[in-house]
């Protein structure tokens, strides 16, 4: 552990509504020797844990006033916050008008979301984020209780943390403060969702709007994300955005890409960096992934940009556009539309899937966090090697229309791919043998690729059971090796039967992940 004389971090300003975790921060804070500055209810929380904190009226020399109204908008708060430690005319001015550096802001902001009034439109709050988000080269800011303990850590182990998370904390801090600004607009608007007209629904003889959630969900989505650039967005672009972003909310954790048409991913892909990703899942199916919409899971560089050279998109979605890139694609073409979700892309979270029919509506869980099982069924074995292969498949598979089947392949170590899929037929055997086969042949052969040695790293998934064994027929004689499916059928034990005879090795994962 760091003295504090090694600290960067010299004096943090705490003003939370919501205290999950605060009390362990501050008390890690001030063992680091970091001094506590703090409002209202925060510093009387911090006081009665035994934290030593001194409160920002007293720093001020200003009292709270309006019943609260008014607290931290003062100059030795925000001159303390948004002062640049490199320029010296920032040092000399602070310095000669008392404003000492503060290094650190964590702030939540009143529950307006929760609880929609005008007195739980918070002012001080925001702006002290956004002050601090400006200047995270020199402040760290924290809005959410999940990050205290990482950069607790990160603090007593080496003094500061690294300027790559100072930036990933920033667009979470501007993310925060544009969703909560978005949420008293609505209100505002007449305490109801306000509606955007489309350019027209799926048909352009159709009327459209889109209607905003009265609270929006935490994640990043589509009607809180900007349009950088590009037509107005129209009802299928609006479905085809949100299947891409679902989709490639299974891959956040990777550079990874997602090519969607008419709401099925046909192109997928995972990279070393997001140009490999974006390249990879375009070979996926390079006919259809003209005229797409497509979702990546890392902010778009250069790189990244280059792969659409000439290629036509109807949106990208992006946590964010590096500024290079997005002046590349806005010359590319007048029209693509570039959506910035302006927070990183993070995993699906559970919540409700409603849809409407003629009435009535239907409400059901997500298809998230499903139990997976994992049973070899067969004489041979499926290497442990390709099972994140699989694992790849299946959370690609889940967002194809049923039924759907996947041939997944690591087509460079660690990273993978769709090679070919078949969604949305009404029986599995055209899906597999018409569709997702056809396309995997087409594929391998246009890029001039090994035929045996791209199956011996493809696994094939389905969203569920085979019911016949002409299913593994069909498989067997393009020279699949290994499948992965949920099992339960009649016939699973012909479709075992059928695997043993050509050697196939097959597992039962016991969850089916239809999409109708």
């Amino acid at each position: 552990m760091k003295d504090a004389l090694n600290m960067k971090i010299q004096r943090a300003l705490l003003s939370v509504s919501d205290k999950t975790g605060l009390i362990e921060f501050a008390q890690g804070l001030v063992a680091l020797g970091v001094e506590i500055l703090s409002t209202g209810g925060t510093a009387a929380a911090l006081r009665q844990a035994g934290v030593a904190v001194t409160d920002v009226s007293a720093y001020t020399g200003h009292p709270e006033i309006l019943d609260g109204r008014v607290k931290t908008l003062h100059p030795k708060i925000h001159g303390g916050i948004l002062q640049r430690r490199d320029h010296p005319d920032d040092r000399a001015t602070c310095q000669q008008l008392g404003l000492p550096p503060i290094d650190l802001v964590c702030v939540n902001l009143y529950p307006f979301e929760a609880e929609p009034s005008i007195e739980n439109i918070d002012i001080g709050g925001p702006a002290m984020i956004r002050s601090a988000a400006k200047n995270h080269a020199d402040v760290i800011v924290l809005c959410e209780p999940a990050d205290y303990a990482s950069v607790l850590v990160a603090l007593q182990t080496n003094g500061d943390i690294p300027l790559e998370q100072r930036r990933s904390l920033a667009q979470k801090a501007f993310a925060r403060t544009s969703t909560y600004d978005s949420a008293i607009a609505r209100w505002l608007a007449g305490q109801t969702a306000t509606e955007i007209a489309l350019r027209y629904g799926e048909n352009p003889h159709q009327q459209a709007i889109l209607r905003p959630d009265a609270t929006p969900p935490p994640e990043a989505n589509l009607t809180t994300a900007r349009i950088l650039h590009g037509k107005a967005m129209s009802f299928n672009n609006y479905v085809d955005g949100d299947a891409a972003l679902e989709a490639a909310r299974e891959l956040h954790a990777a550079p990874a890409a997602v090519i969607i048409k008419h709401t099925n991913p046909c192109g997928a892909a995972t990279g070393a960096m997001l140009a490999e990703a974006l390249a990879e899942a375009w070979e996926g199916d390079v006919v259809s992934a003209f005229g797409s919409v497509i979702a990546v899971t890392r902010p778009v560089d250069a790189a990244a940009a280059q792969v659409l050279k000439g290629r036509f998109v109807e949106a990208l979605i992006a946590p964010s556009f590096e500024p290079d890139a997005l002046e590349f694609l806005q010359n590319k073409s007048k029209n693509i539309r570039l959506l910035s979700l302006d927070c990183p892309l993070s995993a699906p979270l559970a919540r409700k899937v409603i849809r409407q029919i003629n009435g009535a509506t239907l409400i059901q869980d997500a298809d998230v966090n499903a139990p997976e099982e994992w049973r070899v069924v067969t004489r041979a074995i499926l290497p442990d090697d390709l099972r994140p292969t699989a694992e790849f498949g299946i959370r690609v598979g889940k967002h194809l229309k049923s039924n759907a089947i996947v041939l997944a392949w690591e087509y460079a170590p660690g990273q993978f791919a769709i090679l070919g899929m078949g969604a949305g037929q009404p029986n599995r055997v055209d899906a597999l043998r018409k569709l997702a086969l056809e396309k995997a042949r087409e594929n391998i052969t246009r890029r001039g690729l090994d035929m045996a040695a791209v199956l011996a790293r493809t696994v094939l998934v389905s969203d569920a059971f085979f019911p016949f064994a002409d299913n593994i027929e069909a498989a067997a004689e393009f020279g699949i090796r290994y499948i992965v499916e949920p099992g339960g059928s009649k016939q699973d034990a012909a479709c075992i039967a059928a695997c043993d005879q050509h050697g196939i090795a097959m597992v039962f994962t016991g969850c089916r992940h239809f999409r109708h």
